[in-house]
């Protein structure tokens, strides 16, 4: 069945379409990104990928197919010798595509084509949500990190505030063993002044 085979078609002829098509991905490949309409970016992002796996394969045949679609030596050995080192650990979505409005002249939809380059860290869902993940787990570390470094600045705290306390609670009986030392020197003192002025009572009474 014949069922979404004649898809951006742009209104041309095959052999024009094929011409177009070829000259508009050698161009991406040299310049990593171009400039063209929506209707023409969208045509072209399955024409380069499909080169992009060729080149991915990289044998005799492969690079025979690709230089037979981009009819450009130059375009073929760049795209096989240098900017498949960019794709290898991908496996597909080789371009992006972005609109940028109107055209002045006929009010054509633009847009902007490009090949993703390999530093693109944002490259994918699956890539962003696990960049996300290692984020949450990070932040949770670094707060766990942290209150276990406060608990262990308070411990250290905790322990200077009960020495202090619990020397001032040992001196309590020294002290109060020298309060009953002082009283009991105090008694004695008094009874021997007592005793003395007994002795000087009889004394007197007895010279009379």
């Amino acid at each position: 069945m014949r069922h979404l085979k004649h898809r951006h078609e742009l209104g041309v002829k095959k052999a024009h379409r094929m011409a177009l098509m070829a000259n508009l991905a050698c161009a991406l490949i040299r310049e990593g990104r171009i400039k063209t309409t929506l209707a023409k970016a969208k045509a072209l992002r399955p024409f380069t990928e499909k080169l992009i796996t060729l080149a991915k394969r990289g044998n005799v045949a492969d690079r025979r197919l690709a230089n037979s679609r981009l009819r450009n030596k130059e375009a073929v050995q760049i795209l096989f010798n240098e900017k498949v080192e960019e794709f290898q650990d991908r496996q597909g979505g080789y371009t992006r595509i972005y609109k940028i409005g109107t055209r002045v002249g006929d009010a054509a939809e633009m847009a902007i084509i490009e090949l993703i380059p390999a530093a693109d860290e944002g490259y994918g869902k699956k890539k962003k949500k696990k960049a996300k993940k290692a984020a949450k787990k990070k932040v949770a570390e670094a707060t766990e990190e942290k209150s276990e470094a406060a608990v262990a600045a308070e411990e250290p705290e905790a322990a200077e505030t009960e020495k202090p306390a619990e020397a001032e609670a040992a001196p309590e009986p020294a002290e109060a063993e020298d309060k009953a030392e002082a009283k009991a020197v105090n008694e004695d003192a008094e009874k021997e002044e007592a005793t003395s002025e007994e002795a000087e009572d009889s004394e007197g009474e007895s010279k009379k």
